[in-house]
């Protein structure tokens, strides 16, 4: 048994898919539309380019209900939505950083794991992580 697919929510998925691929360098997998119109919901999913066969990422409409407090709450706690692997946490925060990108956790060592939060500019914190 594999992981195939994950998610995170994300209020606009226009914005996300540029942060994944252009900021994070994340590859579109799908990008099917669920509707008509320009504002139709998407199946859009983004993979690594290390392994575009592997898991795919959804970023998901946070169009339910339930979705904004559920995310608000995760986000003003500090709990990242989701934890992406990186070979060097420091050298990935330097490039990001240069990009523009906010993080709310600057990297940290604890034993053989160093981790670092960035803000996804959707609604979400996502861990970087390395374990040496």
């Amino acid at each position: 048994m594999r992981i195939h697919l994950t998610s995170v929510f994300v209020d606009d998925q226009a914005k996300a898919r540029r942060f994944y691929t252009e900021m994070l360098g994340f590859e579109t997998k799908h990008d099917v539309p669920l509707g008509e119109g320009a504002d139709a919901d998407r199946w859009l999913t983004v993979v690594s380019p290390e392994d575009p066969d592997g898991t795919e990422l959804l970023l998901e409409p946070s169009g339910h209900s339930a979705v904004p407090p559920y995310k608000a709450a995760l986000f003003l706690d500090g709990i990242p939505a989701a934890s992406f692997a990186v070979d060097d946490v420091p050298a990935e925060h330097d490039r990001l950083r240069a990009l523009g990108v906010h993080f709310t956790q600057e990297p940290v060592t604890t034993g053989p794991v160093t981790t670092a939060v960035l803000d996804d500019t959707c609604g979400n914190l996502i861990q970087l992580v390395h374990s040496a």
